[in-house]
């Protein structure tokens, strides 16, 4: 039978929407007396729902998938809790990259930036939060999930989200304002910046399963590929498609003058390394001998079909 994304999108996403809307719940968590300050708690709860692809979780809730041979189920709570805690990182990094000191963007997701919409103290201590609310998310205490594999889950995400990772990414963007890169220095930024927490999706999708060294390695290949890929067509979009459609302010990039594969490249050439890294990563699914890699080759396709 073919695979069909758009059924095995729904179901999955339901259940992270779910989980999301759990752990941002307004009352106390459990195991705490307390409860959020509320506007603290709005802030996280703005940032996170009501919006945004969840890639992040489903290339996680894929990749586990892949490796264990079987669909994913609610009893499973470590891809469950893998997946939201990618994208509360991804959140996270998001409310900070927009603020005045950073991107200083005012639109995302289709609706007012946080810092615009709870002020810049709020929009930090919101960021702040939801980075360490995703690692309080992996280490859960009821048993739910082996100790091993939430000191695997830890680590794969700290070092994709910090100084080697997004982070870095991110610092290497805000110096490169004005400059014109090459085309390593370029691609070594986005493998930071974006393709590192893409990849460690796919990567800690894995690590809940249970995968051979060959399996991993052709893994990795595939989220390298997939995550600078997502990249490259973010810079199309900037370029090709309106702020209604992105649900961010088109054009940013080169009103701020920032280095891009568009403007290193050019449209065209653009469009075709896309497609070059579409083929790697299929080409890495193929080789990893692993029985069922539908999902995730279907959501390699969907990264690149973004393309306006």
């Amino acid at each position: 039978m073919a695979f069909s994304l758009q059924p095995w999108m729904a179901r999955h996403l339901r259940q992270v929407e779910t989980a999301l809307d759990a752990l941002l719940s307004p009352h106390a968590p459990p195991g705490s007396a307390w409860a959020a300050p509320t506007d603290l708690n709005n802030a996280m709860r703005y940032a996170v729902l009501d919006g945004g692809k969840r890639l992040r979780p489903l290339l996680v809730l894929a990749a586990f998938e892949a490796v264990r041979g079987v669909p994913a189920s609610p009893s499973d709570a470590a891809p469950l809790r893998a997946a939201c805690a990618v994208e509360l990182i991804h959140a996270y990094s998001l409310v900070h990259d927009d603020m005045p000191c950073m991107d200083n963007d005012v639109l995302r997701r289709g609706k007012p930036t946080v810092h615009v919409q709870f002020g810049q103290a709020g929009a930090l201590l919101a960021g702040d939060a939801l980075q360490t609310l995703a690692f309080e998310v992996l280490t859960p205490m009821d048993g739910s999930v082996d100790v091993d594999v939430q000191a695997r889950l830890c680590a794969i995400l700290a070092r994709a989200s910090g100084r080697v990772g997004m982070a870095g990414g991110q610092a290497i963007d805000l110096a490169s304002v004005g400059l014109a890169l090459t085309e390593d220095s370029l691609r070594h930024m986005h493998q930071l910046k974006t393709g590192a927490l893409l990849q460690a999706s796919v990567m800690m999708g894995a690590a809940c399963g249970s995968g051979s060294k060959a399996q991993l390695h052709a893994l990795e290949a595939f989220g390298q590929a997939i995550g600078l890929a997502f990249q490259v067509v973010d810079d199309v979009l900037d370029v090709t498609a309106d702020s209604a459609t992105l649900g961010k302010t088109a054009g940013k990039d080169a009103d701020n003058d920032k280095p891009t594969y568009v403007a290193l490249m050019g449209l065209e050439r653009s469009r075709a390394y896309a497609a070059t890294l579409a083929e790697q990563a299929h080409a890495a699914l193929q080789s990893s001998g692993l029985p069922d890699t539908s999902a995730l080759a279907a959501l390699a396709d969907m990264v690149i079909h973004r393309v306006h």
